[in-house]
């Protein structure tokens, strides 16, 4: 038995090949949409990919079932319970695929979504009854469950999802073996559920002793604590949810597309027009310098995540970005669905060496000059970190408007002097302080964030609210 994790950090996301060497049949489990790797590593140790597999239909990136079907000629499955436009195999309770003496097998798992499957993964040549490994999908994570609460547009409540996980989990995952090995679709950082940890596996009986959501409680308490705290969910999520059941254009014809050079007099009419100009450098070259209006988020960080939550997907995107970075910026965007990207600045940056009218910068502030700053009322500290973050350790004083909610809530943002703005490291703050620029605040940013602060030895509040 083959099985292989594929893990993409920038989307906590984790992938899985499970094939048979003897056989050479394989399958792939959730893939991303850029789909190289899994063709490598199949010509790499002789196998045929003959299955793509969704555990469901995921709202935080589009798959690549499409792709590998195209590529690979795999047959697409699903659970039995989707709607899907392509061609697939229908995967109910109980149903398998035999791939020689390996052997996954379908468990039914609704409450994360409907639609939701895990599958139990059987190396005959040991146990054909005690499985080796569970293939969870968003269902079961390290240390946590899917959240229930992303169907609201669907018809489903949080509260009727949350009651099909309780069930799920205890009639279904924990009536497996102890010993089974647990491979989730996400790790630590997805916004897919609230306390995922940072490993990228476990065990039933692991998770048995130490998930906080597997311990014995009555349904209803399982309910009111599964749908309390969950993170802000960006919009895009129901999106990519709709186009993982569709028929849809390929990465690759997507980013053919849209690997395509602009000059900047393009570029200055496609903004006029509504386009988004993206900047994908890192934060302190955009401090430095950048083109008025563009928005900061850099390949160094959750690229796709944060600027699937402060872009529009139906609007035309130009990409800005370190000479040679342009393909990588788009296809991390196709990763999240975002299609619509009609090219990129010509030459970077240093297209604009002789128009410093149309460039702007950020004033990036030390920690000892912040602090003086905030002291004597310069500046509104404004903290941009996620709820959890800020209640556990903040900076005395500042007001609190965590990223994901910046866009929608700008408008109560007090005016009349700098916003100062920070996050942890100084990834989040960058990319608020676009977006409030070229919404025109007068902005600073707190160089290294909270982190910088600490190491300065400035007050921070611990007291846990």
């Amino acid at each position: 038995m083959i099985l292989q994790q594929f893990y993409l950090k920038c989307l906590a996301h984790a992938s899985y090949i499970v094939a048979d060497d003897t056989t050479g049949a394989a399958a792939v489990v959730d893939p991303q949409r850029d789909v190289q790797q899994y063709l490598d590593f199949a010509r790499e140790h002789g196998l045929r990919i003959e299955h793509v597999v969704l555990t469901h239909l995921h709202a935080d990136f589009i798959a690549g079932h499409l792709e590998l079907r195209d590529k690979a000629g795999a047959r697409i499955a699903v659970g039995a319970a989707a709607t899907v436009e392509y061609a697939h195999t229908a995967l109910a309770d109980g149903d398998f695929i035999d791939l020689g003496r390996v052997r996954l097998q379908t468990l039914a798992t609704p409450g994360h979504t409907p639609e939701s499957i895990c599958l139990l993964v059987f190396d005959r040549d040991v146990s054909d009854t005690t499985p080796h490994a569970v293939l969870s999908g968003d269902t079961l994570f390290v240390g946590d469950v899917g959240r229930p609460d992303l169907h609201g547009l669907l018809g489903w409540t949080a509260d009727d999802l949350a009651r099909r996980m309780y069930h799920t989990l205890h009639d279904k995952l924990l009536a497996l073996p102890d010993s089974s090995l647990v491979y989730p679709a996400h790790g630590a950082g997805s916004l897919c559920g609230k306390a995922l940890g940072t490993e990228t596996f476990s065990t039933i009986g692991e998770q048995r002793r130490v998930n906080y959501a597997l311990q014995p409680m009555s349904e209803t308490a399982f309910v009111a604590m599964v749908t309390a705290d969950q993170p802000d969910a960006p919009e895009y999520f129901g999106y990519d949810a709709v186009q993982n059941a569709k028929e849809r254009p390929t990465l690759d014809e997507t980013i053919a597309r849209e690997v395509k050079p602009l000059s900047l007099a393009e570029v200055l009419a496609l903004q006029r027009d509504g386009a988004q100009l993206l900047d994908t450098r890192d934060a302190a070259d955009f401090a430095a310098a950048h083109l008025r209006g563009s928005l900061n988020v850099g390949l160094g960080g959750q690229y796709a995540t944060w600027s699937g939550t402060i872009l529009d997907h139906a609007k035309p995107i130009v990409i800005i970005c370190a000479l040679g970075a342009e393909a990588e910026s788009s296809m991390r965007l196709g990763r999240i669905g975002f299609d619509n990207v009609v090219g990129h600045l010509q030459d970077g940056l240093l297209t604009l060496a002789d128009r410093p009218d149309l460039t702007a910068s950020t004033t990036r502030l030390s920690p000892a000059v912040a602090n003086n700053a905030i002291a004597q009322g310069l500046v509104t500290p404004v903290d941009v970190r996620q709820p959890g973050e800020h209640d556990t350790k903040r900076v005395p004083g500042t007001l609190h408007l965590p990223l994901s909610r910046l866009a929608a809530h700008a408008a109560d943002l007090p005016t009349g002097r700098p916003l100062l703005l920070f996050c942890a490291g100084g990834y989040r703050s960058s990319v608020a302080a676009s977006l409030l620029q070229a919404r025109g605040y007068d902005v600073r940013e707190l160089a290294g964030g909270l982190a910088a602060w600490e190491q300065a030895g400035l007050p921070v509040d611990t007291t846990h609210r």
